[in-house]
């Protein structure tokens, strides 16, 4: 018996592994638009070659990075049409969408980049089809927890008024706009030229990549705290995965799940990290820690942010409460709440 058993399970595998092969082939076009030196770019190909192989090769996926298939802040409605498959998104250049996923991008709330992510992702599974209609969530992620970058030194936020800063989100602009700044919204790329030209005095950003966009030639002076997060996701188009055969779902399932979350989130979030000591070493820059007065101060400006998220989430018919306690308990399972 238990050889016809074993019979029977190898019988079973071969037949899958035959079906996976004769699949119709399928091309994802992944788009995205950071450069293809930044540290996401290498784990997009390390995941497209896991989907090459654990497919038989069924499933290609094609990458274009650098905004080629259109710009950062379009890329939710470019996955819903169909004009790429599957994209990068930051959850807080969606405006009027994701109230719930933007929970994760509340000042003072997560320490780090890899479990951070994994906890995201965990958290947010059962309120992405109704929080992100139209298209498929595929994972979440965090990049390692970014600050505040500026051409003057900054350490208390009355400093702050009066000032033009380029917020990472939404979020970010309701924080800087309640201390009495004039926000400036640019998508990452765009950043540089905006602060040359003086339209922007300050950033909010993560460290690395404050080099990799130049930006480290226009702000010398960094607050050396965990002042907040940036939400992602890569999303699917609902209707390229439907078409493709059970045994190719499997295989995006499998490569849509908590695990690759944590790994697209810790080798990003190393990559940020690395750039914060970087940043401390480089001479021509000023890092600078807030002394204990300062950090309660900060954080107390930050409490009518939670309260406008709230209402947001409640609007949408959410309990903000009950949302928020389910992400800050994850984060304490994984440690990494801040």
């Amino acid at each position: 018996m238990k050889r016809l058993h074993t019979l029977a399970a190898a019988f079973a595998l071969a037949f899958a592994g035959t079906a996976a092969a004769q699949d119709k082939p399928v091309e994802l076009k992944f788009s995205h638009w950071v450069p293809p030196t930044h540290a996401m770019h290498k784990t997009i190909q390390a995941w497209a070659a896991s989907i090459d192989k654990a497919s038989n090769g069924t499933i290609k996926v094609s990458i274009f990075p650098a905004q080629q298939l259109g710009k950062a802040f379009d890329h939710y409605d470019m996955t819903q049409s169909g004009i790429a498959d599957v994209a990068y998104i930051n959850v807080g250049y969606q405006a009027g969408r994701l109230p719930v996923a933007n929970a994760i991008q509340l000042p003072f709330l997560v320490s780090e980049a890899g479990n951070g992510s994994k906890s995201f992702d965990e958290w947010y599974r059962k309120y992405a089809a109704k929080d992100m209609p139209g298209v498929k969530m595929c994972l979440m992620f965090i990049h390692d927890p970014g600050t505040l970058h500026s051409k003057v030194k900054i350490t208390s936020t009355d400093q702050l008024k009066g000032m033009k800063v380029r917020p990472a989100h939404a979020m970010m602009a309701d924080w800087m706009k309640s201390l009495g700044a004039t926000t400036v919204t640019l998508s990452a790329p765009e950043s540089r030229e905006a602060l040359e030209r003086g339209v922007a005095d300050a950033i909010t950003f993560p460290w690395e990549s404050i080099y990799l966009f130049g930006i480290d030639k226009v702000t010398k002076f960094h607050i050396d705290e965990k002042l907040y997060a940036t939400g992602f996701s890569w999303i699917v188009n609902p209707a390229k995965y439907e078409a493709m055969s059970p045994a190719q779902k499997k295989v995006i399932d499998d490569h849509c799940n908590s695990e690759w979350a944590y790994r697209v989130g810790k080798e990003w979030g190393d990559y940020e990290a690395a750039g914060r000591e970087r940043m401390k070493a480089d001479k021509s820059h000023t890092v600078t820690a807030l002394s204990p007065a300062e950090l309660a101060a900060w954080k107390k400006s930050a409490e009518p942010v939670t309260a406008t998220w709230a209402a947001e989430v409640s609007k949408a018919g959410y309990d903000p409460n009950a949302v928020l306690n389910e992400l800050k308990a994850t984060l304490a399972k994984n440690k990494a709440g801040l």
